[in-house]
């Protein structure tokens, strides 16, 4: 079962999203909150695979808390349901760490669609910004082209750290040790050209998406 966390500030909204997944039976919801602060408190106690997280909760930050939750919890995927409108914020919030982006007037199937996906580890974008993305700019084109050079092991790496995984569970996972992870990683930074493994990540995250889509 994947354990699901619902963050909104909005009652009707928490009942019924607990209710839509229920009763898809693969689904257990561990908590509804209302606010910040309680929201890091179930993170840290119930320990979800997937939180589904209004952006403009009481007592949080907006993008800002996205990075602190995605930081505190590399495990746990975010899908944001927000009032805002998808062409405002999705993109900034996917670089930030988010599985998913949907606005509020999405349909049902369409959550349960998206949920599915990030429930797996994908990442999840409504067609027109999925089009933006992969009409993209030079610079997303050049990032494709170096992704390309990279080996079969070299990818497996990359995806495994953008899900947040940690090098000893990328060693177990693939069955190296713990330094040839490390030797991985800095042939990424250095291949995909970035400084730091939060931008690796990112760029990832954003090769997913043009990938997949």
């Amino acid at each position: 079962m994947t354990k699901i966390l619902i963050a909104d500030h909005h009652p009707i909204t928490r009942m019924g999203i607990s209710s839509l997944l229920e009763k898809e039976g693969v689904y257990e919801v561990v908590g509804k909150v209302t606010n910040g602060k309680d929201l890091f408190k179930a993170l840290k106690s119930k320990n979800p695979d997937v939180v589904i997280l209004e952006i403009d909760l009481p007592d949080i930050n907006g993008i800002t808390a996205l990075r602190t939750i995605k930081a505190e919890n590399p495990g746990t995927k975010i899908l944001i349901l927000s009032c805002h409108p998808e062409e405002m914020y999705a993109l900034n919030a996917i670089k930030a760490g988010a599985a998913a982006y949907l606005s509020k007037t999405a349909s049902t199937d369409i959550l349960k669609e998206a949920v599915h996906q990030v429930a797996r580890g994908g990442i999840y974008l409504n067609k027109e910004i999925s089009e933006k993305i992969n009409s993209g700019t030079t610079r997303s084109n050049n990032l494709v082209s170096r992704y390309k050079k990279l080996s079969t092991r070299e990818i497996e790496v990359l995806n495994l750290l953008s899900t947040g995984k940690r090098n000893k569970d990328i060693a177990e996972a693939l069955d190296i040790n713990e330094k040839t992870v490390s030797t991985y990683k800095t042939r990424l930074l250095k291949k995909l050209r970035v400084d730091n493994l939060a931008d690796l990540i990112n760029q990832s995250r954003l090769l997913q998406i043009r990938t997949t889509t």
